[in-house]
């Protein structure tokens, strides 16, 4: 007997050649958490954030709505994430040559990409970073950059939560009109 994976069930095929059991039977519930599940990971992952956690859940069936309120909230919790990890953890791995030098590679581009914008306006310039839906000017690098400019937490996290909700908006009527509009 061995355990075969798919997206919507898993289901156990015996050794011998016959009936075959579902342990999880597919339904239009089951798929739709994992397409969610799927699209709340990419909306937290660096690689993407909601910029690709959107299209993905709209390409599978995922409800519009549905859709853009997961992956917007899965993008926000970056922030606190990003944070915790600057202030505690980077401080402590700091220590270490490769993680460190890493590090400043992560900062310089933070630096470059969003430097003049925050150094000059400072919420509205990382506010407006964050918003371009453009690889690279995501939650993550707005959340170096605040850190390294020295912003105060608040502003940081509402100039972020601002421009992500705008960023998603625009990632969310593109794909939404791309594939048909409104149905």
């Amino acid at each position: 007997m061995y355990w075969k994976a798919f997206p919507s069930r898993i289901e156990v095929l015996p050794a011998v050649a016959g009936t075959k059991f579902t342990a999880f039977p597919a339904s239009n519930h089951h798929k739709m958490f994992f397409e969610i599940l799927i699209s709340i990971l990419w909306s937290i992952s660096p690689f993407g954030e909601a910029k690709v956690g959107i299209p993905y859940a709209l390409l599978n069936d995922v409800n519009i709505y549905l859709a853009f309120v997961f992956c917007f909230s899965a993008n926000v919790l970056v922030f606190p994430l990003m944070s915790f990890f600057l202030d505690v953890v980077n401080r402590y791995l700091m220590k270490w040559y490769h993680y460190k030098k890493a590090a400043i590679f992560v900062g310089r581009r933070a630096k470059a990409g969003a430097g003049k914008n925050v150094k000059k306006y400072g919420f509205w310039g990382l506010m407006v970073f964050v918003l371009i839906p453009l690889p690279g000017t995501g939650v993550y690098a707005g959340t170096i950059a605040g850190y390294l400019f020295g912003l105060d937490r608040k502003k940081a996290f509402l100039a972020n939560t601002i421009g992500i909700f705008i960023s998603c908006v625009i990632v969310w009527l593109t794909t939404v009109i791309a594939m048909g509009g409104f149905s």
